[in-house]
């Protein structure tokens, strides 16, 4: 299928603002359908949100693989069923304060790869339904830990019951709970009171462009549309991370033919496969005779 318009844009989500929200008003602007999104950011959150288009939209899973970074801040002796400041805030009787040095000895147990449970207010799938739906119908809500990976934790202030971190991690990981986790081993509570994405792998937020920008109230629906095109990365932006490979003609033809591509011992399970011109022709990924077969195919687009 052609789409007139591939690629992907990372755009500063404002604090209010679901990602839903920021994936439909891209799509308006450029009057297209095929438009999603790498990754939900809560509402109460501001930050990158990488918006893909057109055939880009099958490159979601690859950007997935990004390590995000985060800087947050949280309150002690504080909580609520949601984590954050969404739901009814509930105070702790004669909270521990713990030390500064209490804290970055704590911290040390949540750095590298760890076990985490989701939040009960989350979008993760229980019984077939989001965990928030049954969360707010008052269910009790049983969720499994999984494994997540923090490759950086750092603590930058911290002022009683105010605690703020620097943090890069695994995609999947729940920013509110590390908070509540790292509480918990301290013997005190905790609840997130701000969230700023500022970077999913090399897109940072200085690069992203407001969601205002591409409202058709700034300017009118032509320069909104206007905006939304000139902000369109190739596809190519999406897999820098992975290796690549460039396709000669022949080579080419085999590969959109199905036929399998045969890559030197050793290579990724994915690799992205360019054109002489450097354009992304889709990815290679590996099949179970060791062989590449070209996945998702960009020719058409």
């Amino acid at each position: 299928m052609r789409f007139p318009f591939t690629g992907v844009i990372p755009v500063d989500k404002p604090r209010g603002v679901t990602s839903r929200r920021v994936v439909d008003v891209v799509g308006r602007a450029l009057s297209m359908r095929a438009v999603g999104h790498a990754g939900t950011l809560d509402p109460l959150a501001s930050g990158v949100v990488i918006v893909c288009v057109g055939q880009a939209t099958k490159l979601v899973d690859y950007l997935h693989d990004l390590p995000k970074h985060y800087t947050a801040t949280f309150l002690l002796g504080q909580s609520s069923p949601s984590d954050d400041l969404e739901t009814a805030v509930e105070l702790e009787e004669n909270p521990l304060r713990p030390s500064l040095a209490e804290i970055e000895k704590a911290a040390d147990g949540f750095r590298g790869d760890i076990w985490q449970r989701p939040c009960d207010y989350s979008a993760v799938h229980v019984d077939g339904k989001r965990a928030y739906r049954l969360a707010r119908a008052g269910r009790v809500i049983e969720i499994d830990a999984k494994p997540v990976s923090i490759d950086s934790l750092t603590i930058t202030n911290y002022q009683w019951p105010l605690l703020a971190v620097d943090l890069i991690c695994s995609s999947g990981t729940f920013v509110r709970a590390l908070g509540r986790d790292l509480a918990e081993s301290l013997g005190t509570k905790a609840l997130m009171a701000s969230l700023v994405r500022s970077a999913i792998g090399t897109f940072c937020l200085e690069n992203s462009l407001p969601l205002v920008s591409f409202e058709s109230g700034q300017g009118g629906s032509a320069n909104a549309a206007a905006c939304a095109e000139a902000s369109l990365l190739p596809p190519l932006a999406a897999v820098e991370h992975m290796p690549r490979r460039t396709l000669d003609a022949d080579t080419l033809a085999l590969a959109v033919r199905g036929i399998l591509i045969r890559l030197p011992d050793g290579s990724a399970d994915a690799v992205a496969a360019v054109d002489s011109t450097g354009a992304l022709l889709g990815i290679l990924k590996k099949h179970s005779t060791g062989g590449h077969r070209l996945r998702p195919n960009f020719l058409g687009q």
